[in-house]
């Protein structure tokens, strides 16, 4: 542990290992030395004077990256890209004169940045996934639980615990067809010269068109990727950048709202999140059980929210073909985004798959409440016995007021139902009044809901992406 400089937390504490390593520099200078060869390889393939023997040769040390001489390098002539172009020579002295042919730094700069952000896409996708596969056993498990619903965090008519699940993945579903089209719509920059006029090829290629057209396709295949962008200045627009963050955002919203509801649940001790044997809740109150996850969930997401803002604005402020007032933003806002996003679903998935459900205390609230929520049927039933419906809707409206007096002023007990028995215009006695204290008849269609949402929703989502199901969640503390 380094204690004696700033580490970001996002490593030390939020983040997975395999989020960190696709925004590592690892990652960014292997795939530096792919772009390399990919772009050698193309143009061997379109006639220029590259030989098979210099292509090998690229292969051969594309995984053993001579950091040293790299670093070295850059102390000198102050620059990334050509450091690690003249460290592969050093490796590659057949092919040292063919690195980069034709190539502008973003060639690798930009290309690298799609790539990772593709990667960082995936992994994100892979966990919200499972976030859902998660939250539809809860929901399936708790379809028909009735739970008093809140409006403005007022009691509200009855729902049930799983349908207020499906509303958390509904949110998510939502985010995740957000996510797959913006991953389906990720394309590489391709090789465009300084200012993506493509000038560069124009005169390695004597001015051949059709040869020049093949080079962005050509990369594109080797990369992995259906295609690149149809134009550009030298960078990829940095617009991609905001549509990626605009999406974490999104993810991080959700989530938010998530962890929101189970801290609330958890002030009411209906629901509670995990809570570890050892694990200290406070460290003046020893009784507490603080939901530190759902409280880490809305802190991280508050943090990709606001960073939302940073490509937006460097997008909006790019001057022509290019500025560089976008590169020690996006080294900053683009990883950091990526790695909050991943260690908020990870505690998603910690949470979902320890939730406690305390049925007693749900149907102790929900009963204290019901009489209130009860009276349009006590009115029918009382009508039935020969009431009159104008004159009963105004006792029944009376007597609550009272019953909500004894309950909020006086620390009483819901009488609702006693005071109603006591009155003749009702006809009624307790026991017939506590007959239709069943919670599950004010629930409405809520368990038929959650069995239609994730049967028809959750379900072929799920199906459509079952090899990304099986993912745990890694929480360092």
């Amino acid at each position: 542990m380094n204690t004696d400089r700033y580490v970001s937390p996002l490593s030390e504490r939020y983040a997975s290992r395999k989020m960190q390593y696709i925004f590592s520099p690892d990652m960014k200078f292997r795939t530096w030395r792919k772009l390399w060869i990919a772009l050698a390889e193309t143009e061997k393939e379109l006639g220029l004077n590259i030989t098979q023997e210099q292509i090998d040769e690229l292969k051969a040390h594309a995984e053993n990256i001579n950091y040293d001489v790299a670093k070295e390098r850059e102390k000198l002539v102050r620059h990334d890209v050509m450091s690690h172009v003249y460290a592969y020579g050093v490796q590659c002295p057949k092919a040292k004169g063919i690195i980069h042919l034709g190539a502008t730094s973003c060639y690798v700069g930009d290309n690298t940045d799609i790539i990772v952000m593709t990667e960082g896409l995936k992994l994100v996708k892979k966990k919200l996934v499972n976030v859902l596969a998660e939250l539809k056993d809860f929901a399936a498990a708790y379809k028909a639980q009735p739970t008093l619903a809140f409006t403005h965090f007022q009691p509200a008519q009855p729902t049930t615990v799983g349908k207020r699940a499906t509303l958390w993945m509904n949110e998510f579903l939502m985010d995740l067809e957000d996510l797959d089209y913006v991953l389906g719509g990720m394309k590489l920059l391709g090789s465009k010269g300084t200012t993506g006029t493509q000038a560069s090829f124009l005169e390695l290629f004597d001015g051949d068109q059709e040869k020049i057209d093949q080079i962005d396709p050509m990369i594109a295949q080797k990369m992995g990727f259906k295609e690149c962008v149809p134009v550009s200045g030298q960078t990829y627009s940095r617009k991609v950048d905001t549509r990626v963050l605009n999406v974490l955002a999104a993810i991080a919203a959700s989530a938010h709202k998530f962890s929101n509801d189970i801290r609330l649940l958890q002030h009411l001790k209906e629901v509670e999140e995990p809570f570890e044997k050892n694990q200290i809740g406070s460290s003046a109150m020893a009784y507490k059980r603080n939901p530190m996850r759902s409280e880490r969930i809305a802190s991280l997401a508050r943090y990709v929210m606001i960073d939302a803002l940073n490509p937006a604005i460097t997008s909006a402020t790019q001057w022509f073909e290019r500025t560089l007032d976008d590169s020690a933003n996006k080294r900053l806002s683009i990883p950091e985004a990526f790695l909050a996003v991943d260690g908020i679903l990870d505690l998603c998935l910690n949470v979902v798959d320890g939730l406690v459900v305390y049925p007693k205390v749900i149907e102790k609230r929900l009963m204290s409440e019901l009489p209130f929520m009860a009276t349009e049927n006590i009115m029918m039933d009382a009508v039935k016995a020969g009431g009159d419906r104008q004159e009963l809707h105004e006792r029944i409206r009376e007597l609550s007021m009272v019953a909500g007096r004894h309950v909020k002023a006086e620390g009483m007990d819901n009488d609702l139902l006693e005071l109603i028995a006591k009155d003749e215009a009702f006809n009624l006695t307790l026991e017939e009044l506590k007959k239709t204290m069943d919670p599950s008849k004010y629930t409405g269609r809520a368990a038929v809901q959650v069995d239609a949402f994730l049967e028809n929703c959750v379900n072929p989502v799920l199906e459509a992406n079952k090899e990304l199901l099986g993912v745990t969640a890694e929480i360092n503390v």
